[in-house]
């Protein structure tokens, strides 16, 4: 009976410590990934995007014009970096996905309101 007690003594804390290191790493993976999880919920991903869907009336390799309502829309596109850019046929229907994104901003003349005086 004393044998049996010692190999049990023995062996308990090999399988504390085991069990121990196995949920250190399972709650770290599981931290980084909330960690990770909430940062993106914090700096969402730029500007919103848009659709619009209309008649190709013009395509070429670095734009499309799409006519919706009696409107015409003019969207530059890159072929290395747009899905789908090599289908476009004149006619066709087609749905585009953008961004709007400035490329320069210029300040103009600020206006100064002149502050109101008060009378003696």
């Amino acid at each position: 009976m004393a044998a049996a007690t010692a190999i049990t003594l023995n062996v308990a804390p090999c399988l504390v410590r085991a069990y121990r290191h196995c949920m250190n790493s399972k709650i770290i993976c599981l931290l980084a990934a909330l960690s990770l999880a909430f940062t993106s919920a914090a700096f969402p991903a730029g500007a919103k995007m848009y659709q619009i869907t209309g008649t190709v009336v013009e395509a070429t390799g670095s734009k499309v014009t799409v006519e919706k309502g009696g409107e015409r829309f003019e969207i530059d596109i890159d072929p290395a970096t747009t899905k789908g850019s090599a289908e476009l046929k004149v006619g066709s229907t087609v749905t585009v996905t953008y961004l709007m994104s400035a490329t320069k901003i210029e300040a103009g003349a600020t206006s100064q309101v002149p502050s109101p005086q008060s009378s003696p």
